[in-house]
């Protein structure tokens, strides 16, 4: 049974950062595709940053430049490096494997 569990959130400052980790487990299956999600409250989830077999990366426009996924593929880790925290990417993130297995969430929140 595929188990996904983030760590990381917190509240952190404007202009502050954070560290997302995503550790799967159970995982029989190649893993072609890893990527973080969000859901703010009242909206849809999105898409933040996604990493793909053999490293080809995309973001969201808005957060580009500003964070960063990695994976350890040997350990089945993901990472979301974020920057320049903004009070809109105040939301609940999720990881993903494959589109079709999910993590519980952690929730991220940027208040002064």
């Amino acid at each position: 049974q595929v188990h996904l569990v983030e760590s990381g959130g917190g509240l952190v400052q404007p202009g502050g950062s954070l560290r997302l980790s995503c550790a799967a487990s159970g995982v029989a299956f190649s893993v072609i595709s890893m990527a973080w999600y969000r859901q703010a409250p009242g909206k849809q989830r999105e898409l933040v940053a996604g990493i793909r077999i053999g490293g080809t990366r995309n973001y969201a426009d808005s957060v580009k430049g500003r964070f960063t996924i990695s994976r350890n593929s040997a350990e089945n880790t993901m990472y979301l490096e974020m920057n320049s925290l903004k009070p809109e990417d105040t939301a609940v993130y999720y990881c993903n494997i494959n589109l079709m297995y999910w993590g519980q969430g952690t929730q991220v929140t940027v208040s002064s």
